[in-house]
């Protein structure tokens, strides 16, 4: 089964997307509340896919998506993003994002997105 980590500065949007990806028999490999956080995580879990904010102290999204993509070519990131926020999702897809899930997050359309980047090559 496919190991993730969930990025994301607020507890609730961590909380609600572990319970929809544990409910589907994912691996929650760890959560991190800021970019900084999730390139060390990454790193240390060298995990199937990453769920990664936009929006956040410290280090923001765009800003992890490179780092890790520097760290590991083959990552598999998609974006979590709020309504109207289509400019930064662009941003990150050119930064090499897979995909993106729209907050707040449907459930269907958030296991399909995971699955649909996890069996593309």
């Amino acid at each position: 089964m496919a190991r993730i980590l969930i990025v994301d500065d607020a507890a609730f949007m961590r909380t609600t997307l572990s319970s929809i990806l544990e409910k589907d028999n994912f691996e929650i490999v760890g959560t991190a509340e800021n970019g900084e956080e999730a390139v060390a995580l990454y790193k240390k879990e060298q995990p199937d896919l990453t769920t990664m904010d936009i929006t956040m102290p410290v280090m923001n999204g765009i800003d992890a998506i490179k780092e890790i993509y520097a760290y590991d070519p083959q990552a598999k990131i998609v974006v979590c993003s709020a309504m109207g926020q289509q400019k930064v999702v662009v941003e990150a897809i050119d930064a090499g994002a897979k995909d993106f899930i729209v907050k707040p997050f449907d459930e269907s359309r958030v296991l399909e997105t995971i699955r649909n980047v996890l069996e593309a090559n």
